[in-house]
């Protein structure tokens, strides 16, 4: 969503070029508010259980739309412990460790992607964003080309390139 207003003072934002980009900045005298837009850390995860993968749908999302578990930092938190406590809040599952696979900007969401792989165990327990999940085999588990899909193309060669 478009920012149209300053969050400092109220006064309308107007377009500016700084530091060679395009920015909202306040045109008011004496605030020098500028948006800069930074993307936003997401953590992403490879929930692999008992083999599988496990891919979920959120509550919003269309029915044949399935994803890694994914969720935002709190603050003060590590994307470590990020990534475990999203697990277990939206799946429930049992989770000690995290490894990291990559950084993955996704621009159209103006998010930046820190995926881990996180092997997991217990039963699943669905939590209140998830509407269902898919346990895909981890040989069958194909990568789609946005969002979360090159982390899991990039796990899926690290796995062959260790076998």
């Amino acid at each position: 969503m478009p920012v149209t207003f300053c969050p400092q003072c109220g006064n309308p934002l107007q377009t500016a070029a700084i530091d060679g980009r395009s920015r909202q900045r306040c045109g008011a005298a004496g605030c020098g508010y500028v948006h800069w837009d930074n993307p936003v850390p997401v953590v992403a995860a490879i929930v692999e259980l008992d083999g599988a993968v496990i891919l979920a749908r959120n509550r919003g999302w269309p029915e044949k739309r399935y994803g890694l578990i994914t969720g935002f930092l709190e603050r003060d938190e590590t994307p470590d412990a990020a990534v475990l406590r999203e697990v277990r809040e939206e799946l429930g599952l049992d989770v000690t460790t995290a490894r990291f696979i990559g950084y993955y900007p996704f621009f159209e969401m103006n998010q930046l992607l820190l995926a881990f792989h996180v092997p997991a165990q217990g039963h699943i327990t669905l939590g209140e964003e998830l509407a269902d999940i898919k346990r895909v085999p981890v040989e069958r588990l194909k990568p789609w080309t946005i969002g979360t899909g090159p982390a899991v193309r990039d796990w899926l060669a690290s796995r062959r390139s260790t076998v």
